[in-house]
């Protein structure tokens, strides 16, 4: 059997295969809350035969948004919402669900992508204050953040572990922490963006601790059996950043607090990053974080080709592929993938009939 498509265990929860379908924001929630539109969205990507699907960064905040249209999960409101969208995608699919539970720091209080992207002030509409580990702005020009003292802080972290309770409450498989991409975990821990003079800035011990404190937080407020897992950048692809050495040593650090997998993508925290985007680009981060752990590493990262997916996991550079931008435009990938390497997929028994003569016998049915 072709290793994309053998199980995997993540922190007890069995995946069918090892495909994960990453979070993608769609900034299309109204007031935080999920609608007809991430029905329709994760409804199709629980289709589609990947091991497991992850919903998009989900703040745990209304100020730890991205954009005013981004999904959160902090209150009755956001969570009955999601509860609506995850009963009509349950009823139909068997696919394990992960959140991915975040708050954006300085790359908050933004416009929408389609509209440009840029940040919007304080008190203009969907504007508000940004909070960082220090009041560095992550582009010049812009209004910096309010460094977050100590009770904001605390704060943050009972404001995750309250999104963790509310996503054990709606009976999600999987929690996946956003320390990545230069939002707020992520700032603590580059010192590009941690200038900080106390416990929480300096050297990597200290720098490290903030994350930490979440995940402990977070690891405590969901259900015991459930995993929980983290995503990193690797680096920032900027001089004087964060390393692939450090993303190893907090690995190491996760692993030991009980984190159940980590997935490894790059950048995001610094303008002046220059990433030498091609085919696979971050699987030689994700390769350096498996060297320091024994917990299953995903790899990211313009993985667009069956035999590519294949190729990494054979030469044990990780244990999982997380698809992203490739799954939208191709949302049956994991089927064309199983018929390339002779492999089989789960599919809804409304859809077998779709399955090509050339194909093989591919699909098998799939009884949520």
């Amino acid at each position: 059997m072709a290793k994309l498509f053998e199980p995997v265990e993540v922190g007890g929860l069995r995946l069918a295969n090892r495909i994960v379908i990453a979070p993608m924001c769609q900034y299309s929630a109204e007031d935080g809350a999920m609608n007809d539109w991430h029905q329709m969205h994760l409804g199709q990507l629980a289709m589609s035969g990947a091991g497991a699907l992850t919903i998009e960064a989900t703040a745990v905040s209304p100020e730890g948004r991205i954009t005013d249209g981004d999904v959160g999960l902090y209150d009755d409101h956001t969570e009955n919402a999601m509860r609506q969208v995850l009963q009509s995608v349950r009823r139909w699919s068997d696919m394990p669900l992960v959140i991915q539970l975040a708050h954006a720091g300085r790359k908050a209080s933004c416009a929408k992508p389609w509209d440009g992207g840029a940040q919007i002030a304080p008190g203009d509409a969907n504007g508000w204050q940004t909070l960082a580990p220090s009041a560095i702005a992550f582009e010049e020009g812009e209004n910096p953040p309010t460094a977050l003292d100590r009770a904001g802080m605390e704060r943050i972290i009972a404001a995750f572990a309250d999104a963790a309770q509310r996503s054990g409450r709606l009976g999600l498989d999987a929690v996946q922490i956003h320390a990545a991409h230069g939002y707020l975990l992520h700032e603590f821990l580059s010192p590009l963006s941690n200038t900080r003079t106390d416990e929480y800035g300096g050297s990597l011990e200290n720098r490290m601790r903030f994350p930490l404190e979440v995940f402990d937080a977070v690891r405590a407020a969901f259900p015991a059996e459930k995993p929980v897992t983290v995503r990193v950048s690797g680096t920032d692809w900027v001089e004087g950043g964060w390393t692939a050495q450090e993303t190893a040593a907090f690995a190491r650090e996760l692993e030991a607090r009980g984190c159940a997998a980590i997935h490894v993508s790059s950048g995001g925290l610094d303008p002046r990053q220059d990433i030498p985007v091609g085919p696979g680009y971050q699987v030689p981060l994700a390769r350096t974080v498996k060297d320091a752990v024994t917990m299953p590493v995903i790899a990211v990262g313009l993985i667009t080709q069956p035999q590519q997916a294949e190729d990494i996991l054979a030469a044990g550079d990780a244990d999982m592929i997380a698809i992203a931008r490739t799954v939208l435009w191709d949302p049956r990938w994991p089927w064309h993938a199983a018929a390339a390497l002779g492999a089989s997929v789960k599919a809804p028994p409304q859809y077998l009939r779709s399955e090509p003569r050339e194909a093989g016998r591919i699909l098998k049915e799939m009884k949520p």
